[in-house]
């Protein structure tokens, strides 16, 4: 894989604009390749210089510094793109012997001149008062020049905007190392009150922060990294005359001065909390304690991912330094690789050291404090391992979904070969048959639709994982996804050839009862599945989906996530699904499933549980639009919980003009409908999307699309308002269709939605990713569990 690729895989996402532009810089290389190609003249009035000899073999690093463009044959085919990816560059790691640095100062700026005596200079670096970069090309007379002079101009803006960013990055993590060792010191204490309080102080574990020299005091530097309060220190022992390590515990005074800050999760915990704000003593027990280790643990494991991101970062700009370089210097033969990388090498970008002093010092603290001294457990949290593909997944998938079509083809020739379209018990078997068996090919397919969702994001390389707060290692991708849905199908079909028949035994005069009992049988296993407490069939996935779930029914009393409502918006889309749940319920329970009838339409009861389960998923939404509301005082989560008001009164009128015929309740249907499917397009194409901008660069469309084809973004939104016009069928008083029932009809219907769910699912998320990207939000925030109790009240962090 070339270099170009690699490292468009490598980068973080969130991160992508501050990444050096490879792709530009490589692009006015080809411009100056042009030219030169143009003009042979030139080349025999200015011979190329020679390029510089290669090291013996015997050196560091020999043999690894050829580009793929020109020396990537000679590069051994047994390395692997990671060793190719993470080999040493020429310029930064090998650094070229007799090649002194003169400063001088002219107007207040540094001039770095890099130069052999057999070597012609060819550029000039210099460093501004404000620590930015500037590049002289000294030959910019010669033909073709302006477009080295503008390669070199376009080189240092990428390479300042890396520095500044790198820099900005450093700053902030420095600043969260600061207060995560406070918070530390903290917990310590806690952890001494709550344990052992009476313990012998100077054998406990604590921190101690060392004094701070005159020498920083006056350069404004800090004397030790925040993380270097984490020490052990070793004092004499007087009384048995020999040395042990002891340690100097945390203050428990400070204590007084803090206050457990524990974000409620549950109704139960936001009671909790608010009966204890009120209390004028602050108590400490051990549940508290246990929340606070857990949310120390992921805040230090979120700390430590973001300096493993720093350090790939600063080393995936210095190797596209490297690479770019060492293609001008192919290019032009000059030498100018040298230098300039000699600059990177140090620069800020290049001498920092602080990423890598705070990951061991981070590492340390979390395996002594927080593993128990398990380095080995301590580093599996830390760096979980990524996701291995496993070739068993796909030899399933396969044979599941060859399974599938087999079956759904089976289907077909026996009602072919039996004629049951024709057959008398065709319309009783439709009536109360197939809408049990419907709910399980509904799920299906949002699960197809969501698997292809999970592969054009992968393709588009939108961090769903990040945006999901998915744990690594533990998210499904579009196979396992497949898998689910081609197992459900396969048992689906199974039930469907077990229950096809539609004559009653002249005997008995009803069906068989174990052939009638499979479709609830089916869904009894479904759901011992989903709450199976085994460590089988996706357990972290199914738990995640179980508590996503758990947050949706209580959602005005949990805080709104964006799994939570997500998940919510797909269940407004799986309205029939819940019907068919409450068919289940009335067929079982007070019809006659032997004879295959049931008079639950004509009960008043289920005509209005009818109504209510249609109206639940829409209440979710509403109620976490309203919950944002008074937690944000944001106006869009007001206009959007009107959105779904007006959906949840369109959606009730519907269904009361099923049940009753009359121009009122068409008129009603209808203009209730139109609303809430007007202000639902534009919600969807503006707010979800961020689409319909007039002002943009692709007008209509966003600034920035994942998507290289435009076309794709309106014909999505053209199919997107078309499927929303489903519910017409209602109003028109569609019944049937040639060759389909009316419950097949409404079955395709509530298809229709989940397919304009799942197209519904990449933008949204498509725009949710670019959202992260434009603030290079590239990680979770973990909110910190103890903060200082100020004199006025008030509190802040530790």
């Amino acid at each position: 894989m070339k270099f170009g690729r690699d490292f468009e895989v490598q980068m973080i996402q969130e991160w992508r604009e501050a990444y050096v532009d490879y792709r530009a810089l490589k692009l006015m290389l080809k411009q100056i390749l042009r030219f030169r190609q143009q003009l042979p003249a030139f080349h025999q009035h200015h011979p190329p210089h020679p390029p510089p000899p290669a090291p013996p073999s015997s050196a560091p690093g020999a043999g690894n510094n050829h580009d793929e463009a020109g020396g990537g044959a000679a590069v051994s085919r047994g390395f692997t793109r990671r060793i190719s990816l993470y080999r040493a560059f020429s310029g930064l790691t090998n650094r070229a012997k007799g090649s002194p640095r003169k400063r001088d100062k002219h107007n207040n700026h540094h001039h770095f001149h890099f130069f052999d005596e057999e070597e012609e200079q060819a550029i000039l670096i210099s460093q501004d008062e404000t620590a930015s970069y500037t590049t002289t090309f000294l030959s910019s007379a010669e033909e073709g020049g302006e477009l080295e002079v503008m390669f070199f101009r376009r080189l240092d803006e990428e390479f300042n905007k890396v520095v500044r960013f790198y820099k900005q990055k450093i700053e902030e993590v420095m600043e969260e190392a600061d207060e995560l060792s406070r918070q530390l010191n903290v917990l310590i204490a806690l952890r001494i009150k709550v344990e052992n309080p009476i313990a012998d102080l100077p054998e406990i574990i604590g921190f101690y922060s060392p004094p701070v020299s005159p020498e920083h005091h006056s350069s404004g530097v800090p004397a030790v990294s925040p993380m270097e309060t984490i020490q052990e220190v070793e004092q004499e022992n007087s009384v048995h005359g020999n040395r042990n390590k002891a340690f100097i515990p945390a203050p428990l005074e400070v204590l007084d001065r803090v206050k457990i800050k524990i974000e409620p999760e549950t109704p139960l915990t936001t009671l909790k909390c608010m009966i204890s704000s009120l209390k004028p003593d602050q108590t400490f027990s051990k549940s508290e304690l246990k929340r606070a280790e857990e949310l120390m643990s992921r805040a230090f494991v979120e700390f430590y991912q973001k300096l493993r991101f720093l350090k790939s970062y600063c080393f995936l700009n210095q190797m596209a330094f490297s690479k770019i370089l060492k293609k001008y210097d192919k290019i032009t033969s000059r030498n100018a690789s040298k230098p300039y990388l000699h600059t990177v090498d140090n620069s800020y970008l290049g001498t920092s050291e602080e990423v890598s002093s705070l990951m061991s010092r981070v590492e340390a603290t979390f395996i002594k404090h927080f593993a128990h001294g398990n380095h080995r457990e301590g580093m599996r949290s830390l760096r979980p391992k990524a996701k291995r593909e496993k070739h068993r997944i796909t030899y399933i998938l396969g044979f599941l979904s060859g399974c599938s079509v087999s079956l759904a083809i089976a289907i077909i020739v026996l009602v072919h070969i039996r004629d049951l379209t024709s057959s008398e018990g065709r319309h009783q078997y439709m009536e109360n048959i197939f809408p049990l068996y419907s709910l399980f090919g509904l799920v299906a397919l949002h699960l197809l639709m969501y698997a292809a969702d999970v592969y054009f994001w992968s393709k588009c390389r939108v961090n769903y994982r990040f945006i999901f707060g998915f744990e690594q290692g533990t998210e499904l991708g579009c196979r396992e996804v497949l898998l689910i849905g081609s197992g459900l199908a396969v048992l689906m079909f199974l039930g469907v050839v077990s229950n096809l028949d539609m004559e009653m035994d002249p005997r008995t005069k009803s069906f068989s009862v174990i052939t009638e009992l499979v479709p609830l049988a089916l869904l009894v296993i479904l759901t011992v599945i989903l709450f199976c407490p085994f460590n089988v069939i996706y357990r972290s996935s199914r738990y995640f989906f179980i508590r996503c779930i758990f947050h949706c029914l209580l959602s005005p009393l949990y805080k709104v996530v964006l799994p939570d409502f997500f998940l919510a918006d797909q269940l407004t889309s799986q309205v029939q699904a819940f019907r068919s749940l409450l068919f289940y319920i009335c067929y079982y329970g007070w019809g006659d499933f032997k004879r295959r009838s049931n008079k639950c339409y004509e009960s008043d009861v289920y005509r209005k549980f009818y109504i209510i389960v249609a109206v639940i998923p829409y209440w979710f939404r509403f109620a976490q639009c309203i919950r944002r509301l008074v937690e944000e005082k944001n106006k869009n989560h007001g206009l959007n919980a009107m959105k779904y008001l007006s959906t949840i009164i369109a959606v009730a009128s519907r269904t009361v003009f099923q049940w009753r015929k009359g121009t009122y309740w068409l008129t009603v249907a209808a203009t209730t409908s139109s609303i809430a499917t007007v202000f639902n397009t534009v919600w969807d194409l503006v707010h979800d999307w961020g689409l319909m901008n007039r002002n943009s660069k692709n007008p209509w469309l966003r600034d920035k699309l994942l998507v290289p084809y435009k076309s794709i973004y309106f014909i999505a939104m053209v199919v997107n308002v078309m499927l929303r016009l489903a519910w017409m069928q209602t109003v028109l008083g569609i019944r049937e269709a040639p060759f389909l029932h009316r419950r097949a009809l409404l079955t395709v219907v509530a298809s229709l939605e989940i397919l304009r769910r799942g197209i519904w699912n990449f933008f949204r998320l498509e725009n949710e990713h670019l959202n992260n990207v434009g603030k290079y939000r590239a990680f979770k925030n973990v909110p910190l569990p103890f903060h200082r109790q100020e004199l006025g009240g008030g509190t802040k962090n530790v």
